[in-house]
């Protein structure tokens, strides 16, 4: 069951994991900000599972990451794409994933949510910054 998450808040649980995806680079200081909203997330929701993942570059990929999530016992996943817009990564690239995942656990539900540079809020903050 492959939900599209809309901008509401979700309550974190053990039982409920978040990959935070990112595109990936062969420079390993670009994994910094990636790591930098994990530790973020994880501050705010000790509880809650985390992991970082990358569509290309950078390991660990989607499907390393939900197959550590799954086995850690998540019955939940939810995939932040942390990419500014919806282009060939966050379109096709992303469902062939999320369908590859749905089929290989049919049992865990997967929510995934809009590319982090669509959010209002991100957008606003940008703004605010560039005026700065």
């Amino acid at each position: 069951m492959l939900r599209v998450k809309s901008k509401t808040l979700m309550q974190t649980t053990a039982a409920h994991g978040t990959i935070l995806l990112a595109h990936g680079s062969r420079d390993p200081l670009w994994r910094g900000p990636i790591e930098a909203v994990a530790r973020h997330i994880r501050a705010i929701a000790p509880v809650a599972p985390v992991r970082c993942a990358y569509l290309e570059l950078t390991a660990p990929d989607l499907p390393t990451c939900t197959a550590e999530l799954v086995t850690a016992g998540v019955t939940s996943i939810t995939v932040v794409p942390l990419l500014l817009g919806a282009g060939k990564h966050a379109g096709a690239d992303l469902s062939r994933l999320m369908a590859g995942l749905q089929t290989s656990y049919p049992h865990i539900a997967f929510t995934l949510r809009p590319a982090m540079g669509e959010e209002p809020q991100v957008i606003e903050l940008m703004a605010r910054i560039a005026l700065s």
